[in-house]
């Protein structure tokens, strides 16, 4: 698989990434651990060499099913993860609030590495902007844990361009990971040419629209009690419906090429820039390889064109979160 570069420090990974949070659960209940370290697995075998996971993921079993899926691999993969939550003081084991304080920065670091069985992070995310924190101030905790050794790069996740250009003025940004795709295209305004001009790579998760642009989901589509996606607005039933029209533009465009909808929406965002790494997530091998096939696809100047002239013609209904996950975003 073809290889790309996220900024200037020397991080190179596949052209596609393998998200893992729903393999933990988020979309409905955890699949089968020993499934999962076989998809992984796969993964490797297919190519890919980057793969995203976070300590809030679970939490903290997405880490540990990585540490042991990956553990035969150590020098051969880039494993990202990420801090940033505290876990709520009442037991009930989930994240609920932004914390990077620069001690608790790099308590979460120790911890990944353990859970990850890893000697240094290759690249660790803020996961989202702690507004309370000095954006100064976590990268200048990341900066020391990238003089001791304990992490390699370091990465923002969802922040504007100011609190960007803030954190590479005391450590470069290797990475942003924020949500992009073809009916998620805030990135373009501002944050695509910072990065550009920054040299700092672009990760884009839900590259898929949160599986909406593979084509599967429709109107009709129940989803699992325990899917996050039944509380986002861009799902709700008359949204899901107005938005089928993108979904058909891709399948048009599939129908020619001799590949799937998915195929050209991932085709499309490795077209845009060189340093742009999307990062699929699935649970299932079948959908993996169908990720995978995606690199092999080149989309013509004329067929780009006309994916931008017929999409600037499709209004996307509804936000891509609730509005108390919208407040968190600096985009």
């Amino acid at each position: 698989m073809e290889k790309r570069k996220l900024g200037n420090g020397g991080l190179e990974v596949s052209a596609l990434g393998l998200g893992c949070m729903g393999m933990t659960g988020g979309y409905g209940p955890a699949a089968d651990k020993a499934e999962m370290i076989k998809l992984i697995r796969k993964a490797v075998e297919e190519g890919i060499t980057f793969f995203d996971t976070a300590e809030a993921y679970g939490p903290f079993s997405n880490e540990e099913l990585l540490g042991e899926a990956l553990a035969p691999f150590k020098g051969e993969v880039v494993i990202a993860t990420k801090f940033g939550w505290t876990l709520n003081p009442d037991g009930s084991g989930k994240f609920n609030a932004l914390d990077s304080n620069p001690n608790h920065i790099k308590k979460v670091a120790d911890d990944c590495l353990r859970r990850l069985k890893i000697d240094a992070i290759d690249l660790f995310y803020q996961h989202r902007v702690d507004t309370n924190v000095p954006i100064e101030d976590v990268a200048g905790a990341v900066k020391d844990l990238i003089q001791e050794g304990k992490v390699k790069h370091f990465g923002l996740s969802e922040a504007g361009a100011n609190t960007i250009r803030k954190a590479h003025a005391v450590q470069p940004v290797a990475a942003l990971q924020s949500e992009y795709s073809l009916w998620t295209r805030e990135p373009e305004n501002e944050i695509l040419p910072t990065l550009e001009e920054l040299g700092i790579g672009f990760v884009p998760f839900s590259p898929l629209g949160k599986g909406f642009l593979a084509g599967k989901i429709t109107e009709n589509t129940i989803l699992d009690t325990a899917d996050f996606r039944n509380s986002i607005p861009r799902f709700a039933t008359e949204a899901r419906k107005a938005n089928q029209a993108l979904v058909d533009l891709l399948g048009g465009i599939a129908g020619r090429k001799n590949a799937t909808p998915a195929q050209i929406a991932l085709a499309w965002l490795m077209a845009q820039k060189p340093w742009i790494v999307p990062i699929p997530g699935t649970t299932k091998q079948n959908r993996l390889i169908e990720n995978i096939g995606a690199t092999s696809i080149v989309l013509s100047t004329d067929e780009l064109k006309e994916i931008e002239n017929s999409a600037s013609e499709i209004k996307i209904v509804g936000e891509r979160y609730p509005e108390f996950a919208m407040k968190m975003t600096g985009l």
